[in-house]
């Protein structure tokens, strides 16, 4: 997109307007093994957290019922919907966020948009099941496409998780990302629907992690907005040498630096402090 261009993506009654101001999409994680430690599995924390948030300035809330920690244990279809309607219902109706839902499986989809909400998060970029594709032609909702190089990872004992070694990383993420995005719209998906994510921490080094937000700006040849989510991510904790719970001022950083690169959206845990960093940053990069 890029300051001035005013393409826009409609999420239920809000209006994202790409390059006027970076957005901020807060984390509701509704799994007791959330990599982060942030997992709520109270229905009345969670809408707490989720009113917090909403103070704290955040534009879209993403629920998710399945961690996607590296090992973490898949959740059943049942189970997943069980997590997450609920608590969608009750936002919708008491928070007035736009709501997101992060899966990519159609059943949790399809009941998440019944239930209200009104964008979907495919971390498998429809690698996984293109139904999710299909959901989201016929219901019109924004669709988020996000790069994971997990299904060509494997396992390094040095970093205890699957990674996917490439010559270059950003060749590689273009290409998945031109493929998913191909893909939606031959299914129906509208171009203004469509968000890319380049997948920090999905089946990347932490280097390869760090290149991604370097050369972030590189993607934006294939034309549509850019959602990124380093928030408390390990390449940071690496760098640091600090645990999960200590990554504020990396995230921070690594937030900054991809909104200079072009990033139009983050996904983060800690609302109020990195709204404040995209304020910052946007009145230095965009003028704003």
């Amino acid at each position: 997109m890029g300051a001035g261009q005013l393409d826009s993506t409609w999420c239920a009654d809000t209006e994202f307007r790409w390059g006027e101001r970076t957005y901020v999409m807060g984390i509701l994680n509704l799994s007791p093994d959330s990599f982060s430690g942030d997992g709520i599995i109270d229905l009345d924390l969670a809408v707490e957290q989720a009113r917090l948030f909403a103070s704290q300035g955040v534009d879209i809330l993403d629920v998710g019922g399945e961690s996607t920690r590296p090992g973490s244990a898949p959740v059943s279809i049942d189970d997943e919907i069980t997590r997450v309607v609920p608590v969608i219902e009750r936002l919708v109706s008491e928070v007035h966020i736009p709501v997101s839902v992060d899966t990519y499986k159609p059943e949790v989809t399809h009941e998440a948009l019944k239930a209200g909400a009104a964008m979907i998060n495919d971390q498998w970029g429809l690698k996984r099941d293109i139904r999710l594709g299909e959901i989201a032609a016929e219901k019109g909702v924004p669709l988020i496409l996000m790069s994971n190089q997990r299904d060509k990872a494997r396992y390094d004992p040095g970093l205890q998780r699957d990674v996917a070694y490439y010559q270059d990383v950003i060749t590689e993420v273009t290409s998945s990302l031109r493929g998913s995005l191909d893909l939606a719209l031959r299914l129906g998906v509208c171009w203004e629907n469509i968000i890319l994510d380049p997948g920090i921490g999905f089946g990347t080094t932490w280097r390869q992690d760090l290149e991604i937000m370097r050369r972030l700006d590189e993607l934006r040849e294939l034309g549509r907005p850019i959602l990124i989510g380093p928030s408390r991510k390990s390449a940071l904790g690496i760098v640091l040498d600090l645990p999960v719970d200590q990554r504020l001022e990396g995230t921070a950083a690594a937030i900054a630096i991809s909104i200079a690169r072009g990033a139009d959206m983050v996904r983060v845990h800690d609302i109020e402090q990195m709204t404040r960093v995209c304020r910052i940053s946007d009145a230095i990069v965009r003028g704003q």
